[in-house]
């Protein structure tokens, strides 16, 4: 009879070794032995995660903000719209009252004055509130602040997913959340609310700025991680078409609504005062039919320019335009930033760069290159170039 094979014994204090020594395993038994060689790697491992905890917290947050503004958004375009109905239906109401009161003789008309007055009244107040806080500009800065947020969490799913998390990361993400905070607030009281009737267009600001002193863009770098000097020459002439053309003519275009609408706002406020004002004066024996004549016309006016003003969004025009120049300031400074960074391993890669470049501004790589070539001649030549940056808008 074969005796059958004998089994090596193993001690449990080899096999805790050859787990903890051997090729391919990681370390998960401790002991005094190895205590010593693996703490760096365990702190280190210990940080990393954390840096992906405090994202993932704040990748919550962000996806709060994005419901929270989405919602608020939706709320003050009701707000917009049920104003701008109840508003002119009153005014519509008060005219017709004061069209029937000046065809009318014989009859008393107190009735039909005190209401007019009563909604006359009513409706001047009412646009003095919707101007104040211009619900469709609102609407607007809402649908922008979404727009960010979403973006934002993207780039932290991205920066979990294919990098390695670090404290710096962590902060930069926080400081974009409270920049964004205060570039579209929500708060309507308290001095938090945006100002509607600025002195001129200021462009929105949703970036952490840099506060680094730029550099001679004559100093001598060390080209490579895929930065070439004829890549930082496409990349300046690029900042010199957005400051010349697009920039300009966003602020150029703001500035026209901005004027627009503070006539609209003040015409508005005016018309309904005035036609309250005449409402007082009718069913008198010598001026009611004057009066109520000017309150009829006046009354139609403010409809009709209320309709205009807010039906037409003129706020959110001029919204969209302060948006579109601060696009432009963030690439403006985005591509400064990096060219101003003298340690080429420091910046984001060349070819990289380039690419959200153009796609930033709708255009082809090809295209991109054309276009800096277009500003070197027209700035050697000194004649305008007659390109806009941007092929988005």
């Amino acid at each position: 009879m074969a005796s059958s094979p004998s089994v090596p014994k193993v001690s449990n204090q080899n096999l805790s070794e050859e787990f903890n020594t051997g090729d391919g395993f990681i370390n998960t038994i401790p002991n005094e032995k190895c205590a010593v060689t693996t703490t760096p790697l365990l702190q280190e491992t210990s940080s990393v995660s954390m840096a992906t905890m405090q994202l993932y917290a704040i990748l919550e947050t962000v996806a709060d903000r994005v419901e929270m503004h989405k919602n608020i958004g939706n709320q003050r375009e009701n707000w917009n719209t049920l104003l701008l109905n109840s508003t002119n239906m009153m005014i519509l109401t008060a005219a017709t009252m004061a069209g029937v009161t000046a065809t009318s003789h014989g009859v008393s008309v107190l009735g039909l004055k005190l209401g007019s007055i009563l909604l006359f009244s009513g409706a001047t107040a009412t646009l003095v509130i919707m101007n104040k806080i211009q619900p469709s500009q609102l609407v607007e800065e809402q649908r922008k602040a979404t727009k960010l947020f979403k973006q934002l969490g993207s780039q932290v799913q991205t920066l979990i997913t294919v990098g390695s998390p670090s404290k710096e990361d962590v902060k930069g993400v926080m400081a974009k959340i409270l920049v964004i905070d205060k570039a579209y607030p929500l708060a309507l009281l308290g001095g938090a609310m945006l100002e509607k009737f600025p002195e001129s267009l200021e462009h929105a600001v949703w970036w952490p700025r840099n506060e680094s002193q730029k550099e001679n863009i004559n100093r001598k770098v060390e080209m490579g991680n895929g930065w070439t000097k004829e890549l930082e020459s496409e990349m300046r002439e690029i900042v010199e078409v957005i400051k010349r053309k697009d920039s300009q003519d966003y602020e150029r275009l703001g500035n026209k609504a901005l004027k627009i609408n503070k006539v609209l706002a003040t015409s508005g406020t005016l018309l309904t005062g005035i036609a309250a004002l005449a409402s007082t004066f009718m069913g008198s024996s010598n001026i009611g039919p004057w009066a109520a004549t000017v309150a009829t016309i006046t009354g139609a006016l403010a409809s009709a320019v209320n309709t205009f003003e807010h039906g037409g969004q003129v706020g959110m025009v001029f919204e969209m335009y302060r948006n579109n120049a601060g696009f432009f300031k963030y690439m403006q400074e985005s591509i400064e930033s990096t060219l101003d960074e003298s340690d080429v391993k420091k910046r984001e890669h060349g070819a990289l760069f380039e690419m959200k470049v153009a796609l930033q501004l709708g255009r082809s790589l090809s295209q991109l290159r054309n276009l800096a070539k277009k500003s070197t001649y027209s700035r050697i030549e000194g004649i305008p170039i007659d390109e806009f940056a941007s092929n988005l808008f």
